[in-house]
């Protein structure tokens, strides 16, 4: 894992400035990197026809003037949708190309058979080091671990149970827990194992202080201007 200049203490934007700009957008991400994070989090799926698309939810219900599901639609079909202030759905190559070389990133992945893609998008764009590949579920992390050992890969969970055994499985190297759970004992049966903590998704700067004083290694926050 590498070095964080702040101390080795990440700031890392949750769906971009989220609290501030429409989540997972072009002006989240930008919002964000001007407000001076370390990384930017987004999430990805695929659309119907195949292309990595840069959205939280299964439906485009919540975070759109649209409805329906995101494999249901195409790329073209996505492009229509206004996600806030005008902003479209961007695609996870769209993000990386502008991005790579401002910040890192912190990519979650939400479907299985999205891993190839996902994988010749950070290739293309020489940005192995500066990724993170993230997802609740532990096959697709063992799988992009198995195809790019180099890849630092994190476990999000909700609660603080089987760390070790689930982080394991999948060869993970962050564990990234919900911020409710989290304590010194966490923290300190974490670092034991050789892994990184991360707390989600702290939007308050005194719990963000609690974290960092604790030994967290990171939070993940709708506000990168969160510590000011």
């Amino acid at each position: 894992m590498q070095k964080n200049p702040e101390n080795d203490f990440f700031i890392i934007s949750h769906r971009g400035a989220s609290e501030y700009e429409p989540e997972n957008t072009m002006s989240s991400f930008k919002k964000a990197i001007e407000l001076g994070t370390h990384m930017i989090e987004f999430d990805v799926r695929m659309s119907l026809d195949r292309q990595l698309v840069v959205v939280h939810d299964k439906k485009v219900n919540r975070t759109t003037d649209g409805k329906g599901y995101v494999k249901d639609m195409t790329l073209d079909e996505l492009r229509e949708l206004d996600a806030g202030n005008g902003e479209k759905i961007p695609t996870m190559e769209e993000v990386i190309s502008e991005f790579a070389n401002k910040t890192k990133f912190v990519v979650e992945l939400k479907e299985y058979n999205t891993e190839e893609k996902v994988l010749d998008i950070i290739r293309k764009y020489n940005v192995t080091k500066d990724v993170y590949i993230v997802s609740f579920y532990k096959r697709i992390l063992k799988k992009i671990k198995y195809m790019e050992p180099e890849l630092v890969t994190g476990l999000i969970k909700f609660f603080p149970s089987y760390i070790y055994k689930d982080c394991s499985y999948c060869n993970a190297d962050v564990v990234a827990v919900f911020r409710s759970f989290i304590n010194r004992k966490l923290v300190k049966k974490v670092e034991d194992k050789n892994l990184i903590l991360f707390s989600w998704t702290v939007n308050k700067k005194d719990i963000g202080l609690k974290m960092k004083n604790i030994g967290v290694r990171g939070v993940v926050t709708n506000k990168p201007d969160l510590m000011e």
